[in-house]
C-alpha cells in the first residue's frame, strides 16, 4: 500500500547535489541514457522555452516485459505536483469570493470540532504546509488507508471525516513555524472547497483549473492496456495501484505530458497577466515562499541554483511509489522541464530524472 509520496526538499536537495548530463544531447538521447537503468521501463520528458514548448521525447515500454512502447499522449501520473493544482483551484475560489485566504479552519470547517493549536489556521499555512499536521504514513495509517479503498461512500463525507480525525490528533510542529510537509494538509483544502461548493473536488477542480486551460485529466489508477506503474519490477493495476481516491487533492492526477505543460505555461504567464485562470498577483501569491520556509503554495522555491547563474525556480516532487515526476520551472524566463517515469522504487530513478532535468535546467538558466 502506498500514500502519495512526495518531499520538496528531498527533491531540492537532489536538484543541488546530482550530477547533470553535458549539456547537448538530443532529448531521445537523454533519455536512452537514463533508461540504461534496467528497473525504469519508460521515461517522458518535456522541455519549454519562451513560453511554449521546445521538445518532447518519451522512451520505453508502457510496462516491464512487454513490448508495446510509450507514446507521447500516453498519462503519467503526477503524485504531488498534482498540490500546486489543488492550490490554483483554492486560489480561483478566493478570487471568487466564495472562499478567504484569512479566514480561521474552524470557519472553514464548521461542522468539525478540532484542537485547539488548529483552530485559527488559514489556507495560506495549509498550503505552504505549516498547519503542524502530521503527514499520511502507509504504515502508521494502514488501518485508516485500507479502509478508504473500499469506502462507498461520497468522497466529500470521507473527506470531512477525515478532517475530523487529523484534527483532533496532537500536532507535529507549531503552526506557521517550520514547514513540515503533508498530504493531510492539502485534504483538508480538499474537503474546505468541498464544504464551501457543495461540490465534490474533482468536479471543481475540472471546471475551475482543467476545463479552462483544454487539459484531459484523468483520476484513479491505470488499466491494462495503458501506461502502468510499477512495483517490485512488476507492472501493477487495479484499485491499489494508486492511492485512495480520498487523497485526490494531494496528488492523483494522471495526464499527458503535453497536458501538464498546459498548466505550467499558465503559472508562469500568469505571473505577467497573461495566465488564463487568476489575476497576475494571485499566481505571484501561489509562488511565494510562506513564512521563512521556501514553501510556497503547491510549490517550493529555490534562488540559488545554479551557482554561477541564480535563478528563481519553482519545483516539485511527485510519486505514489509507482511513479516518479518531477518539475522544475523559471518563470522569469518562461522556461522548464517535466519528467515523469512509471517506476520509483528506491532512489535510482529519482536519480537519473534529476540527472536529466538538471542538464536542461541548466541550459534554460543560463541562455542569453
Amino acid at each position: 500500500m502506498n500514500v502519495v509520496r512526495s518531499t520538496i526538499i528531498a527533491a531540492f536537495a537532489a536538484m543541488l547535489s546530482a550530477p547533470a548530463l553535458a549539456a547537448g544531447p538530443s532529448l531521445e538521447a537523454r533519455l536512452d541514457a537514463a533508461l540504461e537503468d534496467r528497473a525504469i521501463p519508460a521515461m517522458a520528458v518535456l522541455v519549454i522555452r519562451d513560453g511554449k514548448v521546445a521538445g518532447q521525447a518519451v522512451r520505453g515500454v508502457r510496462a516491464a516485459g512487454g513490448t508495446d512502447p510509450a507514446r507521447p499522449d500516453d498519462l503519467w501520473n503526477l503524485g504531488s505536483d498534482g498540490k500546486a493544482m489543488t492550490a490554483t483551484l483554492i486560489a480561483r475560489l478566493v478570487e471568487r469570493g466564495t472562499l478567504s485566504w484569512s479566514t480561521p479552519l474552524k470557519a472553514l470547517l464548521p461542522g468539525v470540532t478540532m484542537r485547539p493549536e488548529y483552530q485559527d489556521l488559514t489556507l495560506l499555512e495549509l498550503l505552504s504546509h505549516r498547519g503542524g499536521l502530521r503527514d499520511l504514513d502507509d504504515t502508521a495509517d494502514a488501518k485508516l488507508l485500507e479502509a478508504a479503498y473500499v469506502d462507498k461512500r461520497p468522497l466529500p463525507q470521507q473527506r470531512q471525516d477525515f478532517a475530523r480525525q487529523v484534527l483532533n490528533e496532537p500536532p507535529f510542529g507549531p503552526a506557521r513555524g517550520e514547514a513540515v510537509y503533508s498530504n493531510s494538509d492539502y485534504i483538508l483544502a480538499g474537503a474546505i472547497a468541498e464544504q464551501a461548493t457543495g461540490e465534490a473536488f474533482e468536479t471543481l477542480i475540472q471546471r475551475e483549473v482543467f476545463g479552462p486551460l483544454g487539459m484531459t485529466v484523468v483520476f484513479g489508477p491505470s488499466r491494462p492496456g495503458e501506461l502502468l506503474g510499477h512495483k517490485d519490477g512488476g507492472a501493477v493495476s487495479g484499485l491499489r495501484a494508486d492511492n485512495p481516491p480520498l487523497a485526490a487533492p494531494a496528488g492523483e492526477m494522471r495526464l499527458s505530458m503535453a497536458d501538464w505543460a498546459r498548466f505550467a505555461i499558465d503559472q508562469m504567464a500568469g505571473e505577467r497577466g497573461q495566465g488564463r485562470l487568476l489575476k497576475a498577483e494571485t499566481y505571484r501569491l501561489l509562488h511565494a515562499p510562506q513564512g521563512a520556509t521556501a514553501f510556497a503554495l503547491g510549490w517550493g522555491v529555490r534562488t540559488t541554483w545554479p551557482k554561477e547563474a541564480p535563478i528563481r525556480m519553482l519545483s516539485h516532487a511527485g510519486s505514489n511509489g509507482h511513479w516518479n515526476a518531477l518539475i522544475a520551472l523559471a518563470p522569469d524566463r518562461l522556461g522548464g522541464v517535466l519528467i515523469a517515469a512509471n517506476a520509483a522504487e528506491g532512489t535510482e530513478t529519482q536519480k537519473a530524472q534529476t540527472g536529466v532535468l538538471l542538464a536542461l535546467m541548466q541550459e534554460i538558466a543560463t541562455a542569453p
